[in-house]
């Protein structure tokens, strides 16, 4: 099964449940189906691959738009979902109150079936860039981190040296670092700073592809075996 590829459905008919999900699983998409919000909020919390959640409006006690709400309130930091909202006698007004709420899409009921499953795809893909996205901002957050406290480790030994009247330690040069050309200082000096290749792609205005060259240019020629290791030594140069 695909990360975040499964769905929620949530309708207080248990016969539109159970058409929905066999429609939707005879597709090819795991679903996994309930009669009512404060079941969906189990199931919705107990299981991290669900990455949609489609919810009838009016249900009885906490309807549509208040599940949604519920869910991106109660959810973890790091985890996305996108949702789907449907229903036979909503106005303008309820739908407005949809896309207030966070709702990312609104199907009238009767449902048109074809219709909803190319908006279900739709937000399938939007899910997985969403989540990659935040994975790699993540991992640029813990390499900064793991830079600056390099840093704070040198700055540390050097005022311990200062005091103790001993001569500083000599500064190391990165080997082949001088002979890296501009542009691959600049990338060199980005990844230090912990952008990403698209990160870095936006900054100097190069295709990701070419970043990516650069990158392999500037580890082959420093010596160093991977892109933490080099941003941790630029960082402990300055």
């Amino acid at each position: 099964m695909n990360h975040l590829n499964k769905i929620l459905i949530v309708d207080n008919e248990p016969s539109i449940v159970e058409e929905l999900t066999e429609f939707f699983t005879d597709c090819g998409i795991e679903c996994v189906g309930c009669v009512s919000s404060t079941e969906a909020i189990d199931l919705f919390h107990e299981d991290e691959n669900i990455g949609v959640v489609l919810s009838d409006y009016r249900m009885p006690g906490i309807n549509g738009i208040e599940l949604i709400r519920l869910l991106n309130r109660t959810r973890s930091a790091n985890r996305v979902f996108e949702s789907i909202l449907f229903t036979g006698d909503a106005d303008k007004e309820d739908v407005i109150d949809a896309l207030r709420a966070g709702i990312s899409d609104y199907y009238p009921k009767p449902l048109d079936l074809d219709a909803l499953l190319t908006g279900l795809r739709r937000l399938q893909a939007t899910v997985k860039r969403r989540s990659a996205a935040s994975k790699v901002e993540i991992i640029s957050e813990r390499i900064k981190e793991m830079a600056d406290s390099l840093q704070e480790l040198q700055r540390g030994v050097s005022d311990l040296n200062t005091s103790e009247t001993v001569d500083p330690l000599p500064v190391v040069e990165l080997p082949g670092y001088s002979t890296l050309s501009p542009r691959q200082v600049e990338v060199a000096e980005l990844l230090a700073k912990g952008l990403t290749n698209y990160q870095i792609s936006c900054e100097l205005g190069i295709s990701e592809n070419t970043v990516k060259l650069y990158v392999s240019q500037v580890l082959r020629a420093t010596n160093m075996h991977n892109r933490t290791l080099l941003a941790l030594a630029l960082g402990g140069r300055r």
